[in-house]
């Protein structure tokens, strides 16, 4: 991309996956130049980028010092990240270069659950009775404590990766194993690793909202859906622009005192509640935009463009939070019934139903998907609807497995 200079410039620290972040360098980099800055060369970022930095950007130091490198022959109007295994460097680098954003403390506390947890009971914000452990004997003694079904996870992750619900007894011991097992690059490992939780009952949502000069907006409710029990696996979402929560009292007093207590004011974060029969109880707050294409389904129910929302705030620029109109959109996750090594991923467009809004390969040949607890996220397609309701969206979704083929073999057993 060429760069005239009048475009304000923004560091992006990591691009992540093409399949997954696309829509947000394609909306950001019509308003922001774009320097990124990640350990491979530019590849498919390269129509959004005015220029590149190879650097270690999960180290704090490097970051900082690539950072400085740029901002001394281009001005830098702020530091742009959504990669959950890189934000605390990403604020590292803000910081040293005094650009508008959260502490790295901030970060670190809403990466670390435990932190988190802390923080949250401090602020008296409602949320699951939550023990650290280190070991398989601390977590059995935990969940005794806490009473059962308990749900198991690790201290540093999201998206569900190596979370479990253990019924009783018997299962703490497989729980354990998957929580402290599940890994993510870029995610520090705590001695205390696992958290031994209250199993909180009842929908899970998650609210991507926008915090800026002392304002806090919802800008997405999203409805989860999980699957493959006894994980939590999240096969898809749904999300409504006239969701009575975004408007919510309660839920706009959990956001401001759970992110005060965080110290969190700029940017962009992803938090998670359960809608529990005694009220909402806060699961986790993510210093970053929410994953699974939940700010494009914000996006297309409402008008809102999330991403640019997250770049403006980078940037100390108030974001433009006006809903355009008010529509229904969803999206479902296809996976496999068992592991499995892909042949062919086929998407039959001339197979989609009116609200269906598009649909997308996610795996390609050669590609082997395992089940939790052998692996995590393993999706080999998604499908998108919009509509006017939530329930003509669901409806248009029921037709994925028609519109999506799938060509596979059993996947080998891996070695103990």
């Amino acid at each position: 991309m060429a760069w005239d200079g009048e475009k304000p410039l923004l560091l992006l620290i990591g691009s992540s996956g093409q399949r997954s972040r696309e829509f947000i360098l394609r909306t950001v980099s019509t308003r922001y130049a774009l320097w990124l800055l990640q350990p491979a060369p530019v590849s498919w970022e390269e129509p959004y980028v005015v220029g590149s930095t190879v650097v270690d950007n999960t180290d704090p130091d490097a970051l900082t010092a690539a950072a400085r490198q740029v901002a001394a022959a281009h001005e830098v109007a702020g530091v742009f990240c959504y990669d959950e295994g890189l934000v605390t460097p990403a604020a590292h680098a803000a910081r040293a270069l005094g650009l508008p954003g959260n502490s790295p403390e901030s970060i670190i506390a809403c990466r670390d659950k435990a932190a988190t947890r802390a923080a949250l009971e401090t602020a008296r914000v409602p949320q699951p009775v939550s023990i650290g452990v280190r070991s398989l004997a601390e977590a059995r003694t935990a969940a005794e404590k806490i009473g059962f079904p308990v749900v198991l996870k690790p201290r540093g992750l999201a998206g569900g990766m190596g979370v479990r619900k253990a019924d009783g007894p018997e299962d703490v011991e497989s729980a354990y194993r998957a929580a402290s097992g599940a890994s993510y690059p870029g995610v520090p490992v705590f001695d205390v690793s696992v958290l031994v939780e209250e199993f909180a009952d009842g929908p899970e949502i998650s609210v991507d909202a926008v915090f800026f000069d002392g304002e806090c907006v919802p800008l997405v409710v999203a409805r989860k859906q999980v699957g493959l029990a006894p994980f939590f696996e999240e096969t898809g979402h749904e999300v409504d622009g006239a969701d009575p929560l975004l408007t919510d009292p309660e839920l706009l007093e959990a956001l401001r005192a759970a992110h005060a207590a965080l110290d969190f004011h700029t940017g962009v974060s992803h938090t998670e509640f359960r809608i529990t029969a005694g009220g909402l109880r806060l699961m986790e707050v993510n210093a970053r935009l929410g994953g699974d294409m939940i700010p494009y389904l914000g996006e297309l129910a409402t008008g809102v463009d999330v991403a640019m929302a997250a770049a403006d705030t980078a940037a100390g620029v108030r974001p433009d939070t006006e809903v355009r109109h008010r529509k229904a959109a969803a999206i479902a996750f296809l996976y496999p019934d068992e592991d499995i090594e892909i042949d062919a991923v086929t998407v039959h467009e001339d197979r989609f139903p009116a609200d269906v809004h598009s649909a997308d390969a996610m795996a390609g040949p050669g590609a082997v998907l395992r089940l939790p607890p052998r692996g995590y996220i393993s999706r080999y397609a998604r499908v998108i609807a919009l509509a006017d309701s939530v329930e003509q969206a669901r409806a248009a979704l029921l037709s994925a497995p028609e519109i999506v083929e799938l060509d596979s073999r059993p996947a080998e057993v891996p070695a103990p």
